[in-house]
C-alpha cells in the first residue's frame, strides 16, 4: 500500500503546527524564525498570513541588508514581492504593502547598479498606484509615482517628469514646497520656462501668506524669492527679478532686526534643495547613458547610484581645484569650487547649527575668487546670504545681499550718505 501521500501531508502538518507554536510561544522570535514561520503559514492560509510575510521579510531584509551587503538584502526583497503581489486583489492594505515591497526592492536595485530593472520596477509601482486607486486602496491616482518620476528626471527625461508630476500635483489638496520645486526643476529643464515661473510663483504666493501668520519661516520666503529671481533674470524678466530681490532684502531687514518671529527645527533641506537647483547648469546634463541627480528633488529621494556618483565625485573636484589653484587659472578654478562647494552643502546638510564649520570657509573662498577673477561676485554673494540665512546670520546676510543686488541692480539699496 502506497503511504507516500500521507506522509508529505503529516510532514506539512507538522510544520504548520511548529510555525503556530512559534508564533504563540511566550519568547520574541528572532526575524529569521518569524519570517520562516510565515513562510509556512502563508502556504496553508495566504489570506492571512502573506501580508504578515511581506512585512516581517522587509524587516529580515533590511537587518541582512546591514550586515551582509545588498546582494543578500535583495534576494529578501525580491521573495517579498513576490508574496505582496499573491495578496488578493480585494485585500485593503494590498496597495500599500505592494509598493512597500517594490520600493525596498527597487532601491537596492538602484544601489546595485541594475538601473534598467530598477526603472522597470518603479513603472510597476506607478500601475499599482493607479489600479490600487481604483480599487478603493489608494487615495489618488498617481500613488505611488513619485520615485517613477525622479528616475525619469535623473535620466534628462524632463518632459515626461514634469507631466508625471503635474498629475502628481493636482492629487494634492494643498501644493507643497517639495511638489513645486520639483514640477519647477522639471518644467525649466524641459525648456517650459513660463509654465515653470507660473508654478513656482504659486509656491512663493502662498509662502508670502503663510509668513504673515507665522506659518511658514521668513527664511523659507528669502530662498523662493532669491530663486525666482535668479529664473527670472535667465528669462530676461530683469524688472520682476530687480522687484524680488528687494522684496527679499526687506524680509532680511526684518530678520536682521528681531530674527525668526518663532522657532523652527531644521529647514536647512529646503535651503540646500534651492541653492543645488540654482547650480544644475554648473553640472553634466542627465542621459539614460549618464544619470545625474534629480535637482529640485530631495536628495534623500534621489536614486542611491546617483546619489553615490554625485558625493563619490568630491575628492575629484578638490583635486582638480588644488590643480587649478597652483596654476592660477582662477575662473576655472572658480567653476569648480562652486560646484564643490554646493557638493558640500547638501553633504552637510543634516548638521543643523553645525554647518558653519564646514561650509564657512568654503563660501568665504567663493567671494574671495569671484572678486580675484572680477566676474561672478553677484552669484558668490548671493550663494554665501542664503547660506547665511541657514545659519541664522542675518545681519552678515543682509550686508552681503545688499551688496549683490548694488551689483545686480547698477545701484546700491542705501543711498551714500556725504558729510558735509
Amino acid at each position: 500500500m502506497n503511504h507516500s501521500g500521507n506522509i508529505s501531508q503529516n510532514i506539512d502538518q507538522d510544520a504548520v503546527l511548529r510555525a503556530r507554536t512559534m508564533l504563540l510561544g511566550s519568547g520574541r522570535l528572532g526575524l529569521p524564525q518569524e519570517v520562516e514561520a510565515y513562510r509556512v503559514l502563508a502556504k496553508v492560509s495566504p489570506a492571512a498570513y502573506l501580508p504578515k510575510l511581506v512585512g516581517a521579510l522587509g524587516r529580515y531584509g533590511y537587518e541582512v541588508g546591514r550586515r551582509r551587503g545588498p546582494e543578500r538584502e535583495l534576494v529578501l526583497y525580491a521573495e517579498a514581492v513576490d508574496a505582496a503581489r499573491r495578496i488578493r486583489a480585494d485585500h485593503p492594505r494590498r496597495t500599500d504593502l505592494l509598493l512597500g515591497a517594490l520600493g525596498n526592492y527597487e532601491g537596492t536595485l538602484f544601489e546595485l547598479g541594475r538601473r534598467a530593472e530598477g526603472r522597470a520596477v518603479c513603472e510597476e509601482m506607478t500601475e499599482a498606484g493607479r489600479v490600487g486607486f481604483e480599487r478603493g486602496q489608494a487615495a489618488h491616482p498617481v500613488y505611488g509615482s513619485g520615485r517613477l518620476a525622479v528616475v525619469l528626471a535623473e535620466e534628462g527625461r524632463h518632459g515626461e517628469a514634469a507631466d508625471l508630476l503635474a498629475r502628481d500635483t493636482g492629487a494634492e489638496t494643498e501644493v507643497s514646497f517639495w511638489s513645486a520645486v520639483a514640477r519647477t526643476a522639471e518644467l525649466e529643464a524641459a525648456g517650459r520656462r513660463e509654465e515653470a515661473a507660473a508654478v513656482f510663483t504659486g509656491l512663493v504666493d502662498d509662502t508670502r501668506r503663510e509668513t504673515e501668520s507665522d506659518s511658514a519661516a521668513l527664511a523659507h520666503l528669502v530662498w523662493e524669492l532669491v530663486h525666482r529671481s535668479r529664473t527670472l533674470d535667465a528669462a530676461g524678466r530683469h524688472g520682476e527679478a530687480g522687484a524680488d530681490r528687494r522684496e527679499a532684502l526687506t524680509v532680511l531687514d526684518r530678520l536682521a532686526e528681531s530674527g525668526e518671529p518663532r522657532s523652527w527645527s531644521n529647514i536647512l533641506s529646503w535651503w540646500t534643495t534651492l541653492y543645488a537647483l540654482s547650480a544644475r547648469t554648473a553640472e553634466p546634463p542627465a542621459s539614460p547613458e549618464a544619470p545625474a541627480p534629480a535637482f529640485g528633488t530631495h536628495l534623500h529621494h534621489w536614486s542611491r547610484d546617483a546619489r553615490k556618483a554625485y558625493f563619490d565625485g568630491i575628492p575629484a573636484l578638490e583635486a582638480e581645484a588644488a590643480r587649478l589653484a597652483a596654476a592660477e587659472r582662477l575662473t576655472e578654478l572658480a567653476a569648480v569650487h562652486h560646484r564643490l562647494t554646493v557638493r558640500s552643502a547638501l553633504f552637510h546638510e543634516n548638521r543643523t547649527h553645525r554647518i558653519e564649520e564646514p561650509l564657512h570657509p568654503l563660501f568665504d573662498e567663493e567671494v574671495a575668487l569671484a572678486r580675484r577673477a572680477a566676474e561672478g561676485l553677484p552669484r558668490a554673494l548671493t550663494d554665501r546670504a542664503m547660506f547665511l540665512v541657514a545659519a541664522k546670520r542675518y545681519g552678515e546676510a543682509r550686508a552681503d545681499f545688499t551688496e549683490a543686488v548694488g551689483l545686480l541692480d547698477g545701484a546700491d539699496r542705501t543711498p551714500i550718505v556725504t558729510a558735509t
